[in-house]
Formats: structure tokens, sequence, C-alpha cells
């Protein structure tokens, strides 16, 4: 079994010619960093270019400039966002990193994801994850090796692709939009039913 999967980011480049300046590079990562920053004190709501450029300590036209929209700007976050949780759970430190008990891997990815999907519900809606054939995405295809490796790892041998499947779906964004809008949860609430479902599902497994 390979250590991991191969990544493909959920979408295409902002820089299609592969090249970009040092300078160009370091004002992406501080107005990404100022998003992400914005994302996990105030939620996603309150990402506006205006403030993140007031976060990043720059003009709004450089924002402008560097995202075109909101909608760029989101889209270009989610990207990063999902390379990081891809390297943490490659090479990152324990638990979501290799070195911990697989268990404590599946509860730690199951988390990032959530919140993931979470921070970024409105822009991976309009992007398609919802949608019925989004779990042959390149990026719905590597969370779905890696969960498969860790259940491996777990002692389950049949029936992977519907095992992994199940524990993936509370994940989705149209799950974790039902599960936040019409049912009420919040997130603490949905990872942590989460986190005892998966538990159980070891758990029983390990007494069979």
């Amino acid at each position: 079994m390979p250590n991991g999967p191969d990544h493909s980011p959920l979408h295409i480049s902002l820089n299609p010619s592969g090249t970009e300046r040092a300078d160009a590079a370091r004002n992406r990562r501080l107005l990404l960093a100022a998003a992400k920053n914005l994302i996990d004190h105030h939620g996603a709501a309150a990402v506006t270019m205006e403030a993140v450029a007031r976060e990043a300590g720059v003009g709004k036209g450089t924002v402008f400039r560097r995202f075109g929209s909101r909608t760029g700007l989101m889209l270009a976050l989610l990207d990063h966002s999902e390379s990081e949780i891809q390297q943490a759970y490659l090479s990152g430190p324990e638990p979501l990193g290799p070195g911990a008990p697989p268990l404590d891997r599946l509860l730690a990815y199951g988390r990032a994801r959530l919140k993931l999907t979470s921070d970024h519900l409105d822009v991976l809606l309009e992007a398609g994850a919802g949608a019925e054939d989004f779990m042959s995405h390149p990026v719905a295809r590597t969370s779905t090796q890696h969960v498969q490796i860790l259940l491996r790892q777990l002692g389950f041998d049949d029936s992977l692709d519907f095992l992994a499947l199940t524990v993936q779906a509370p994940m989705s964004a149209s799950s974790v939009r039902y599960l936040l809008v019409d049912v009420g949860l919040d997130l603490d609430t949905i990872t942590r039913q989460w986190q005892e479902m998966v538990t159980a599902l070891v758990t029983g497994h390990h007494r069979d």
C-alpha cells in the first residue's frame, strides 16, 4: 500500500503559468493568512475584501488585484487549505500526521475535515461539492484513499468502499449544511457526534 494518496487541488491554479514573482507570492501568502485568521476568529462571513485588506495591512486594491473578487479569494483560500490538510496528514505532526495510532489519526482527520468544510461551506456548495458526482473528484478520491488506509490499519478488510463512504458522509458540504442549517447543530456537536460514531464502529468491529 502506498504511503499516501496522489494529491490534486480542488480548484485550478490562479497562476496558470506555474511561476510567480517572489513579492507576489509573499503578498498572496499574507492575504491568505489574513483571511484564514478572520475565519478562525470571526467565521467565514467576516471575510470581505475590505476586512482582509485591513487584517493584512494593505490597500483594498491589492486584494482585488490579487484575487479579483471575494469568490476568487475564497477559492484560493480553499485550495490553500486543502493543500495544508493533505500535507498535514501525509507528513505533519501527530495525531493527524504519521506516528499516531490509526484511530487517533482518523478522528483527527475528521475534525480537520469538518472544520475545513464548515469554514468554506458556501464556496464548496457553489463549486459543486454537494453534487452527486463529487465523490469522483480528485479531492474526494484522495480523502477516500486516506480513510481506507486508516480503516485497513484498524483491521477492516472488506467493504472498504462502502465503509469509507459511510465514515465520510457527514463531512460532505451538503451534510454539514443540513446539520448546521436544517437541524440546528453547531460544529462542535457535529464533530463530537461524528467521533462517537467512528469510535463505536471501530470498538464494535474489534469486539466481533
